[in-house]
C-alpha cells in the first residue's frame, strides 16, 4: 500500500485553504448577523411608531371586498418605513409586504414583512399586535424578528443559532398531554363562508385540550408557543408575512412546524400547525377528525 506524505508546500497550501474557508464562514455569519440586527432595529422602530399612533387612525379600508379585512393608513406608513430603512442598506434585495405586495428582482434575499399583525385589535385599541420581519435566502427563512411594542418584547432568531426573547434564550414548553395544554388559534376573514370547515376543529380542541384562546395576531401566537406560553397553535388560512419570522423563531426554540395533516410545510402553504413537539401527533389526530 502506497502512503501519501505531505511535504511542506502541500501543508502550507492546505493551511491557507483552511484559513480562507474559516474567514469566508466568518464573513457570511457576520453578514447574516448584520441583517438580523437590521431586522431587530427596524421592527423596534416600526413598533414604536405603531404605539404612538394608537387611536389616531383617520381612514379604514376593507381589503378584497371583505368587510372584516381591515387596512389603515398606519399599516401603509409603517410598511413604507420598514422598506425604506432596509432598502437604505440592501437596495438590491426583494421584498414581500402585506400592503405593498412583492417586487421581484431575482435577488437571493427576500424580506417578508407584516407591518401590523393584528390590525383589527389595533383599530379597537386592544394591545395585542406586533411587527413581523422575516428574511428569506434562496427559499429558506434564515432570520426573523417580531416586536410587541405594548409589552416591549422582542422575539428574534437566526437559522441554527437559537431563539431569543429580549436577548435571553427561550424554549418551548414541556407539556406532553393534550388535555393539559393551552392552545391558540385564529380564523380567516372569510370565516363566515367556511364555518363548516373551520369550526369542527375549534369544537374538537375545546373538548380535548385544557383551553383554547384566540388573540388575533398569528405572529404573536407563534412566538407565544416558542416561549412556552402556549403549547400549540393551528390555523387554516395564513399568508407568508404572517408566518415567516414566527415559524423560524418557533423552530429555533425547539418547536415543530407542519401542515394540518402533520406533513412538512412552508410559509407559502396557508395551513399551519405548530407545537412544542410533544403534543404534535395528538393535535394532528384531533385535526384529522375534523376533516372527515
Amino acid at each position: 500500500m502506497r502512503r501519501c506524505y505531505w511535504d511542506k508546500t502541500n501543508l502550507k497550501i492546505f493551511q491557507v485553504a483552511v484559513n480562507l474557508i474559516r474567514n469566508l464562514l466568518y464573513l457570511i455569519h457576520a453578514m447574516e448577523n448584520a441583517m438580523l440586527q437590521l431586522a431587530v432595529e427596524t421592527a423596534i422602530e416600526a413598533g414604536k411608531f405603531l404605539r404612538m399612533n394608537v387611536g389616531k387612525v383617520l381612514h379604514i379600508e376593507r381589503k378584497q371586498g371583505q368587510e372584516t379585512n381591515l387596512v389603515t393608513e398606519i399599516d401603509k406608513k409603517t410598511e413604507a418605513l420598514i422598506i425604506r430603512k432596509i432598502k437604505s442598506r440592501y437596495g438590491s434585495h426583494d421584498f414581500l409586504g402585506e400592503e405593498s405586495g412583492g417586487n421581484q428582482r431575482a435577488s437571493e434575499y427576500k424580506w417578508i414583512i407584516d407591518p401590523l399583525d393584528g390590525t383589527t385589535n389595533f383599530t379597537h385599541g386592544l394591545p395585542i399586535y406586533c411587527v413581523s420581519i422575516g428574511l428569506e435566502f434562496n427559499g429558506e427563512i434564515i432570520a426573523g424578528a417580531v416586536y410587541d411594542p405594548n409589552f416591549d418584547e422582542l422575539y428574534s432568531a437566526e437559522k441554527e443559532k437559537g431563539a431569543f426573547l429580549n436577548g435571553r434564550r427561550m424554549r418551548v414548553s414541556t407539556t406532553s398531554k393534550l388535555v393539559e395544554s393551552l392552545l391558540v388559534t385564529g380564523f380567516p376573514y372569510d370565516v363566515r363562508k367556511n364555518a363548516d370547515r373551520l369550526l369542527p376543529h375549534f369544537n374538537n380542541f375545546l373538548m380535548e385540550a385544557q383551553a383554547v384562546r384566540r388573540l388575533g395576531s398569528a405572529a404573536l401566537d407563534l412566538c407565544y408557543v416558542a416561549c412556552g406560553r402556549f403549547d400549540g397553535f393551528w390555523e387554516a388560512s395564513l399568508n407568508p408575512w404572517d408566518m415567516a419570522a414566527g415559524v423560524l423563531i418557533l423552530e429555533e426554540a425547539g418547536g415543530k412546524y407542519t401542515d394540518l395533516r402533520g406533513f412538512p410545510s412552508s410559509v407559502y402553504n396557508k395551513e399551519l400547525l405548530v407545537s412544542n413537539g410533544k403534543i404534535h401527533d395528538q393535535m394532528v389526530e384531533v385535526l384529522k377528525r375534523g376533516m372527515n
